[in-house]
């Protein structure tokens, strides 16, 4: 049995003993039951994951993962390869978007180096845990080996075990890789599954002559490994083997992980998107462990969102990917977590509460 096998098994769907007790906390605040929307229902569901009442306060991790990706070859990004490599510098010496959005939240920000095409050896700061350099070329062969595949997988199932023995109980997902948003798309329209035109889009800004590679290598690339596109039944660890990418397979071992551990879980944009679906159709049961950060800019985010009836923190018209989406979110949870422990209750401040109110919100 391999480390993904008893990892999964690990997961359960989140007890419910604790769930009156939790919407019985929130309705009793001193507000109108139900009027602070949105961020009720998210201290209710990271007080159920964390299985409290009145939840401790958050500790938060984000992994951002980095890896180049074969497909690049068929002219689908507007970037060439090597910005994966430069990015990943800029990031460990801490002037990207994320490790700007980090600082403000308070997250610890962390970079892994999955597969960048590149010897990045001699950077300090960086997480080394390189399987290859760069994924192959989906179009003329899979992605990845299923050995490296597995070992991507047991790449994230293991920084989440580190994450959970150092007490992280809200994790963030990131990324950084040119191509990945190709591998995001074949990966969705083959599990979702929904049509290409539904889930492609530009990506890093690609015109329309690169929109039409990048719709023609996904759909030879699936033609060629068999993959079936409209039962939504193919095998999820086949389909990321061939289709998907490195930094897409640590992220859904590291999702996987933290639900292991029950902890809460932040998926940032479209890529991350893509692992976590991975992950769910692994494991029904991650679905109780994810926040959907925010709804990306890229066309596809919305289809997916639809198909999994899922309902984003937040819409600011994001397409960076990083992380920053999920590390923005983070101070929403923070402020959900503080409102069930700061504010004062009905019962306790004296206050009247509402005459006839109902008991609903907070779910």
């Amino acid at each position: 049995m391999t480390l993904i096998d008893t990892t999964i098994r690990r997961i359960h769907p989140i007890p419910l003993a604790l769930d009156d007790a939790i919407k019985r906390h929130i309705n009793d605040l001193t507000k109108p039951v139900g009027s602070l929307g949105q961020l009720e229902e998210a201290g209710f569901r990271y007080a159920r994951i964390r299985q409290q009442v009145i939840p401790d306060m958050p500790v938060k991790r984000l992994y951002t993962f980095a890896a180049d990706h074969g497909v690049v070859e068929e002219g689908v990004s507007a970037f060439p390869g090597e910005v994966t490599k430069q990015m990943v510098s800029n990031m460990v010496n801490g002037g990207a978007a994320i490790n700007v959005f980090g600082r403000h939240v308070g997250c610890d920000v962390r970079i892994v180096d999955i597969g960048v095409n590149g010897d990045l050896s001699e950077i300090g700061g960086l997480i080394h845990r390189k399987i290859r350099h760069g994924t192959g070329n989906m179009v003329s062969g899979p992605a990845m080996h299923p050995d490296e595949m597995l070992a991507a997988l047991q790449v994230g199932v293991e920084l989440a075990d580190e994450a959970a023995q150092d007490g992280v109980t809200l994790m963030g997902t990131g990324e950084m890789g040119i191509g990945n948003t190709t591998a995001s798309a074949a990966l969705m329209h083959v599990l979702l599954p929904c049509a290409l035109d539904g889930i492609i889009g530009r990506g890093t800004g690609i015109d329309d002559a690169g929109l039409q590679r990048k719709r023609t290598a996904i759909a030879a690339a699936v033609k060629r490994h068999g993959l079936t596109t409209n039962k939504g039944d193919e095998d999820p660890l086949k389909t990321l083997s061939t289709v998907g990418g490195l930094e897409i397979a640590g992220l859904a071992g590291l999702i996987l992980g933290s639900a292991a551990h029950r902890i809460a879980i932040l998926i940032d944009g479209f890529i991350s998107s893509a692992a976590a679906l991975v992950a769910c159709r692994l494991c029904p049961s991650i679905a109780d462990y994810l926040f959907f950060s925010h709804l990306s800019a890229e066309r596809g985010h919305r289809t997916f969102l639809k198909e999994m009836g899922a309902k984003p923190l937040l819409d600011l018209g994001f397409r960076l990917g990083e992380g920053t989406g999920a590390a923005l979110s983070m101070s929403l949870i923070d402020a959900a977590v503080k409102m069930m422990r700061e504010m004062a209750t009905f019962s306790s401040a004296g206050v009247s509460g509402e005459v006839n109110s109902v008991d609903e919100g907070a779910a």
